[in-house]
Order: structure tokens, then C-alpha cells, then sequence
């Protein structure tokens, strides 16, 4: 085959989709029998949401979100180290917020129902998914993969490790994640409560940690900064929960049953050394670790997958030269460094200590005023990623706006298929000519941008207010060749 992926998470499903779109042969192998059922992200953000949109599975994504609050009209805030954000004090009108709006309808996807749908997506694309296959053995030949497993051995043109945070894969490809060592022990889970009314809802604080009750009935979450847990590998027990929630609470409250499979979770937090290694990558968890606050790393590995996929995809295929992979690392490395930041943040601001609960109090302040929370929001939605491309348009380097058409259909209607996409509205299509194949052209009477070149992924790489094509062959000739 051509690509051994391993591990079927979200990431790794989601990759192996995009490999499959674009005609190349991928085998999916994970160590575990089924899917993991522990409770993890509740949300994504708008990017991954986009993705997906991109896709086709916008409708799917809608269903879920629809069966998860059953009611419509919400507007996913999110929180910051516990500090609520208020959708009400949001300036929806911001330019960055408004391009995005398509899939506000899609965005409180629990992990598990992700992935489902991902799974869903990967089959009808022939993805075969081998579980209960343990990788136990790597070698990068230089002009292949071999890799060993308890079943025999497995060859590949190359390999990607989706296979989180204790990835086997990077281990084996003897790839560095350096980082910070945990201070705190988190759980989460959705429980039977004897005495809920002991709790209070939302985030509470005290010198023994933080819980946080809801939105969910019966949702829990503690934070304990006790220097991590001994074993984070061991099975997470009713009485761990319960004695968290004691602790951090300062009540005797009584847990009776999980409704979900818990977690238990640490703020450790690293980054590999490099995405790749040879014909190796890491994507996901494999590549960046850190606490889970607001599903970030879900959505942090997501993104990996959708611009390693179609690069990779083009190497394979002889489209593109192998130096296409090299910016992988080059455009993934700053965002997952980012998002450590901003989750390191956040455990600085949830500490008991005085100093920061003053701290606390000063952020509150911030986080209470429109521009505060409009900021804050659209970090968390994901809308103000900007990828360094060259270029001086808006558009340039960020993932494209939704784009209605005039002929009733929006832009992400006609990336089903993967691709390039070069939207053309200038009389007499100056840039679709120029496309040769390399881009499927859209052409639309409608106003505002005169032209955009899109790659699979969802960036834009070229765009344009005028009939002035300048640039845009160059673009096509570095991305799309």
C-alpha cells in the first residue's frame, strides 16, 4: 500500500479519508479492538467543523449537534481557564466571526460522535481499519516502510503515528517530545448524582482545586494540582471521582454510577522535536500533548490531518515534488505551539493560590468587556489562524470563508472531492484559463472577491479584489502542480 496509518482516532480516520479521496491506497492499523468510549472533547471549532463541511458531512455534524442540545439557535462561547464567555457580550458583526457562520450548526460534537462519522466517511472511501493490531517494530528503508506487528510484517511508501500522546510510533522513529512534566490530576465524567444539590453549577474554585458541574446534568470535572497522578495508565474508578470531587468541593457528595466511560487527564505538555522523520510523520496527540481545555487538541490534530493528507497525496501520485512535505512541519509546528501556550495559560489562572486568584480576578475583569470576550472567542473558534504565505490579501493564508454563490450553492459545495478549487468571477474567466487542469474552476457572477485559489485543505494561497491575475501562476505552480 501506499500509507500505513497508524492509529483510528479522529485524526487518524480523518487523514486516512483524505488519502483516499485523492486515489491513494491506505491501511488504517490500531492496537485496540474498538473504538475508545472514554469521554473526551464535547466541542470542535470552526476550522475542523469547515473541514468537514468541505467534505460533505456538514448535514451529519448538524443532526448530532441538534440531538446533543435538542434545541436549536446556540451559539458555541466556550471558556477560558473556567471563566465562562458570554455569547451576549460577543460582537457577532466582527468580520472574522461573520465569514464564518456556516457551520455554527455543527459545533457541539462530542468526541465519540466524531468519530463515528469519521468512520462512516473513511468506509464509503474504502478505507480498511485493522484493529487489535499492535505496531511493535519501524524501519525506514529509505525508499519504504517496514513495519512489524504481532501478525507479521506490513510495507508502505511511508507511514504517519496517530497513535497519541504515547505514540509507539514516535518512540520507534526515535523522534524527541520535549516539554513540561504535569502539576495537576484532572477527571472528567458523566455520573449518577445522590445529592446533586451539594454541587454548584458552572466552575468553582477553592485552595484544593477546581470542579466544574454541567452544562450537562450529571457532568463532572475536577482539577487537582497534587504534581499529576502516579499511574494515569490505571483504570479510573467511581471512588477516584468521588474522592476529587470530595476534595475539590469540600462536600460529602455521593457518586452512585458512571452514565460514560471517565477519563483522567494531567497538564502535560510537549511537542516532537519534528512532524518527520524520513518517510515518518506524527499528526495528532503523537505530535503535541497538552490539557484539554476546550477540545483544542482534537481540533489541533484534525487540522494536521487535512494538510498532511492532500500534500502527502500529491507526493505519492508524482504530482508534487517531495520538498511539499516539508511544510507540513513548517506550517503545522507554530499552531501547535500556540495552542501549548494557550493551554498553559489556563493552568496558571486555575491555580489556588492567592496570587492567582487575583490574577483571575484581573482576567475576569477583562473577559467581562466585548472586546475582551469577542477576542477570546474567536482564538477559541479557530477563525484567526494565518498561515505565513506570501501574498498581502486578507484572504491570504487563512482558511477560506464561506462563500455563497449566485447560483444558490456555497463554495464548500464543490470541494466534496478534494482538490484545488480557483474561484473565478472576472468576465471572461482571466483566471480560470490559467488553471490547466490543476484547479477545478468556479465561476460566479457574485460580488466581492474577484478570485481565490483554494487549496484541498481549505487555505487560500492566492486571492485577488481585481482582474489582475498576478501571482496566480506562481501560486499554481508551487501548490498545485
Amino acid at each position: 500500500m501506499d500509507v500505513i496509518v497508524v492509529g483510528a482516532g479522529p485524526v487518524g480516520l480523518a487523514l486516512a479519508a483524505e488519502l483516499a479521496l485523492a486515489g491513494v491506497s491506505v491501511r488504517v492499523l490500531e492496537r485496540r479492538d474498538s473504538a475508545d468510549p472514554a469521554m473526551r472533547a464535547q466541542s470542535i471549532n470552526v476550522p475542523t467543523a469547515e473541514a468537514l463541511d468541505r467534505r460533505g458531512l456538514l448535514p451529519a455534524l448538524e443532526r448530532i449537534q441538534r440531538e446533543t442540545l435538542g434545541a436549536p439557535g446556540f451559539r458555541f462561547t466556550g471558556h477560558f481557564a473556567g471563566m465562562s464567555l458570554g455569547p451576549g457580550l460577543v460582537d457577532w458583526a466582527d468580520p472574522e466571526l461573520a465569514a464564518h457562520t456556516a457551520v455554527e450548526g455543527a459545533r457541539m460534537i462530542p468526541q465519540p460522535r466524531l468519530e463515528e462519522v469519521l468512520a462512516g466517511h473513511a468506509e464509503r472511501l474504502g478505507v480498511v481499519v485493522r484493529r487489535g493490531v499492535e505496531v511493535t517494530s519501524l524501519e525506514d528503508t529509505g525508499q519504504g516502510v517496514v513495519v512489524g506487528t504481532a501478525s507479521g510484517s506490513l510495507r508502505a511508501g511511508w507511514l504517519v503515528g496517530c497513535d497519541g500522546g504515547h505514540s509507539t510510533v514516535r518512540r520507534l522513529a526515535g523522534i524527541p517530545f520535549p516539554g513540561t512534566n504535569p502539576e495537576i490530576t484532572g477527571y472528567q465524567a458523566v455520573v449518577d448524582i445522590a445529592d446533586p444539590g451539594k454541587l454548584t453549577a458552572g466552575w468553582s474554585w477553592s485552595p484544593r482545586g477546581v470542579y466544574r458541574y454541567g452544562p450537562q446534568p450529571g457532568r463532572v470535572a475536577t482539577v487537582e494540582f497534587d504534581g499529576g497522578p502516579a499511574d494515569r495508565s490505571a483504570p479510573v474508578t467511581l471512588a477516584d471521582v468521588q474522592s476529587s470531587l470530595r476534595r475539590v468541593s469540600g462536600t460529602d457528595v455521593t457518586l452512585t454510577a458512571f452514565r460514560a466511560a471517565p477519563t483522567r487527564w494531567t497538564d502535560n505538555t510537549r511537542q516532537a522535536s519534528t512532524y518527520r522523520a524520513g518517510r515518518v510523520f506524527l499528526a495528532g496527540d503523537a505530535a503535541h500533548v497538552h490539557p484539554p481545555f476546550g477540545g483544542q487538541g482534537l481540533n489541533l490534530g484534525v487540522g494536521d490531518a487535512v494538510n498532511l493528507g492532500w500534500k502527502l497525496a500529491a507526493v505519492v501520485s508524482g504530482r508534487s515534488p517531495e520538498a511539499l512535505l516539508d511544510t507540513y512541519d513548517a506550517e503545522r509546528r507554530p499552531v501547535g505551539a500556540w495552542v501549548l501556550d494557550w493551554t498553559r495559560a489556563q493552568i496558571g489562572i486555575l491555580r489556588g493560590d492567592p496570587k492567582s486568584g487575583v490574577l483571575r480576578g484581573v482576567l475576569a475583569d477583562l473577559l467581562a468587556t466585548r472586546d475582551g470576550t469577542t477576542y477570546a472567542v474567536k482564538q477559541i473558534a479557530g477563525v484567526t489562524q494565518r498561515l505565513p504565505l506570501p501574498g498581502s490579501h486578507p484572504w491570504t493564508g487563512r482558511y477560506v470563508p464561506d462563500v455563497p454563490l449566485s447560483n444558490g450553492t456555497r463554495l464548500a459545495d464543490h470541494a466534496h472531492g478534494g482538490g484545488f478549487l480557483l474561484l473565478d468571477r472576472t468576465p471572461g474567466a482571466v483566471f480560470g484559463g490559467r488553471a490547466h487542469g490543476r484547479a477545478r474552476v468556479i465561476r460566479d457572477d457574485g460580488t466581492g472577491v474577484a478570485g481565490a485559489l483554494i487549496r484541498p485543505d481549505g487555505v487560500v494561497v492566492w486571492a485577488t479584489d481585481t482582474p489582475d491575475a498576478h501571482g496566480l501562476d506562481e501560486a499554481l505552480s508551487r501548490w498545485a502542480s
